[in-house]
């Protein structure tokens, strides 16, 4: 059995432990790859003509799955109970993982919930700003700047920052106009989209080492700095996962830090919330594949992950005691209680959008004064991409 998934270090380790008793008890030896370039090179085989293709693999988001499912790579998942899928995720959730004639495609595994503001409780009491604004503009001391950023991922560098993008549009102009900008609909120069970059612009201005450090600084470390003695910063913006990653990179404990949910930007948009999951497709339509895909759906698998720390389950049947920490505990309900919710935007957009995005944020990062080039250059990239 070959798995192909984004997972290393620790995140790998968990992963194993969770797929462990389906290992056990079907006798399997199962062959893992972790890459943080799963997309390209799950795209290569794919255009090679599946040559090299694993059975199952993490698929990066409800875009690209649809559109290998149309190429004929992705085989459907008719044989999971949709029902009994779709009843046990949050709302909308089981059908982005749907292909646009209604057949299964990809399963989500694991929940993400973003727009979360994490803090050293060491640097800063836990009082929650009223508005964005209010936190952007904070006085970082102790620390020496407000925010730290980082997004260096390899062939995929750039992606945290579009999830910064997606909170600011959803907070700013609300969750019709991410719709339209997500279905590109909505042109990346309009003044919602544009705003969203100026804001965001704004923000590398006040982050620790600037546009430089921000694209040379692995996205796992972005939490290193709030952590340093003197703090480089006083809050990171990450979704849920991130925790592991303070755990494990920057070595702080589970008490050490907290979060609170991005405050409002326009209150019209108030508890608007953005989210994301790992979503796993079968590419070999095997006994095993077809076995191992049911099994990562059960909330018998996924609590594995929630008590080894660092996961939100995409099964709400996984019970709120399992979970490791207090702040995955807080991430799950914060899913729950949304007024709104919205899937990552840029892991639903067509591959070329989504390429494209990523390096935008690059760009923007290393120059924010170029948000009219970026920006006309990714209405270029809109007319092709969403035109096939």
């Amino acid at each position: 059995m070959s798995i192909i998934a984004s997972w290393t270090g620790s995140e790998e380790d968990s992963f194993r432990a969770m797929i462990q008793p389906w290992v056990d008890e079907n006798e399997t030896q199962v062959i893992y790859a972790g890459t943080r370039d799963m997309q390209a090179l799950l795209s290569q085989a794919i255009s090679a003509g599946g040559t090299g293709l694993p059975d199952v693999a993490g698929i990066p988001g409800p875009g690209l799955a649809r559109e290998w499912y149309a190429a004929g790579a992705l085989k459907a998942l008719d044989f999971i109970d949709f029902a009994a899928y779709s009843g046990a995720t949050p709302p909308g959730m089981a059908e982005l993982g749907q292909a646009e004639d209604g057949v299964l495609v990809g399963i989500f595994t694991k929940a993400a919930v973003k727009g979360l503001i994490w803090y050293n409780v060491n640097n800063f009491d836990g009082t929650v700003p009223a508005t964005f604004e209010e936190l952007n503009n904070m006085d970082p001391a102790p620390a020496g700047a407000v925010w730290c950023n980082s997004i260096e991922s390899g062939a995929a560098s750039g992606w945290p920052f579009t999830d910064w993008i997606e909170d600011i549009v959803i907070r700013q102009s609300g969750p019709e106009v991410y719709d339209s900008w997500v279905a590109g609909e909505t042109l990346w120069t309009s003044p919602e989209i544009r705003d969203a970059f100026e804001l965001l612009g704004d923000v590398v201005g006040k982050s620790n080492g600037g546009g430089t450090y921000i694209n040379a600084t692995n996205f796992g470390d972005v939490g290193n700095e709030m952590f340093a003695d003197p703090p480089g910063c006083k809050f990171v913006h990450q979704a849920s996962f991130i925790s592991d990653f303070f755990v494990d990179q920057a070595g702080a404990a589970p008490e050490d830090f907290d979060f609170f949910v991005m405050p409002d930007i326009d209150t019209a948009n108030a508890g608007a919330l953005t989210g994301g999951g790992d979503m796993f497709g079968m590419f070999n339509d095997t006994p095993q594949a077809r076995s191992l895909m049911e099994y990562l759906t059960t909330p018998e698998a996924q609590a594995i992950w929630a008590a080894l720390g660092g996961y939100i389950a995409a099964n709400t049947n996984v019970a709120a005691d399992v979970y490791a920490s207090d702040s995955d505990r807080k991430a799950a309900e914060a899913l729950q209680n949304a007024s709104a919710f919205r899937f990552d935007g840029s892991d639903s957009m067509p591959g070329e959008m989504n390429t494209a995005f990523f390096s935008a944020m690059v760009q923007l990062a290393t120059d924010p004064a170029n948000i009219d080039s970026i920006l006309a250059e990714l209405d270029t990239v809109q007319a092709s991409a969403y035109d096939q």
